[in-house]
């Protein structure tokens, strides 16, 4: 059966939706909450997301290869990968990208912050690549679904703290989750089981790596610089299939 574009991508268009009418309704909270109320919704997503972040490193755990532990491929895939993002100051491009869009629509506030935080939690994730490509193989998206309802619910104490920004990331939602559902239905016949593949396993041990340090830097234990480190996500499939 041939899907169609929107039977591929129906998943990611609800997802982006939710994330900017719950942000509307955080930004709504905002001038009805204290600052501590604010702070403390904040600390609660932070520490939710070091949790989902342990959950999904140890997927390095599961890793099997005969020659290396999935463990230290990931932690090679993470220095790697922070090199090379460093390199090519990742980071710092993506904030200009939130500078860009707050000069644009917004002279002040934390729009940045903002964009960058939602941007890395809704997109760096075993749900969202996962998600996508059911969606996009099958049309099934009751996973993405699910992760709407997460990543509303985020959003709306995201919203509260960061403002708009935090909306503006439905647009890397789109763009990301979007292309993979699509690219997906190019490749059905070449796509591993994603629930079992061990490169999608080291993808999403990874990812929660990278989802730790954004929980640590929510909670302003260590501003840790979270995109820099996102090319590990391609290292780390790499050199697991140079090592099996």
């Amino acid at each position: 059966m041939t899907l169609d574009f929107w039977a591929k991508t129906n998943g990611t268009w609800i997802n982006a939706i939710s994330v900017i009418l719950c942000t509307t309704c955080g930004i709504f909270l905002k001038h009805r909450l204290p600052l501590r109320m604010q702070r403390i919704i904040t600390q609660g997503v932070a520490l939710i997301t070091l949790f989902i972040g342990f959950q999904m490193a140890t997927s390095l755990s599961q890793v099997q290869n005969s020659r290396v532990d999935g463990v230290v491929l990931g932690l090679l895939s993470i220095i790697i990968g922070g090199l090379l993002g460093e390199s090519s100051q990742l980071e710092d491009r993506l904030h200009s990208v939130g500078e860009f869009l707050k000069v644009r629509f917004q002279k002040s506030g934390c729009f940045t912050e903002g964009f960058v935080a939602g941007s890395l939690l809704f997109c760096v994730g075993p749900m969202a690549l996962i998600g996508s490509l059911n969606n996009g193989l099958t049309g099934d998206d009751t996973l993405l679904i699910l992760k709407a309802t997460m990543d509303g619910i985020t959003s709306i104490a995201l919203g509260s703290s960061f403002g708009i920004g935090v909306g503006f990331s439905s647009l890397v939602i789109l763009v990301y989750q979007g292309g993979v559902s699509l690219l997906a239905g190019f490749f059905v016949q070449s796509l591993p089981d994603p629930t079992h593949a061990p490169y999608l396993l080291m993808i999403t041990g990874v990812g929660g790596l990278i989802v730790l340090g954004l929980g640590l830097s929510l909670l302003e234990v260590s501003q840790v610089r979270v995109a820099s480190f996102l090319p590990a996500l391609l290292v780390a499939p790499l050199l697991y299939f140079l090592w099996q």
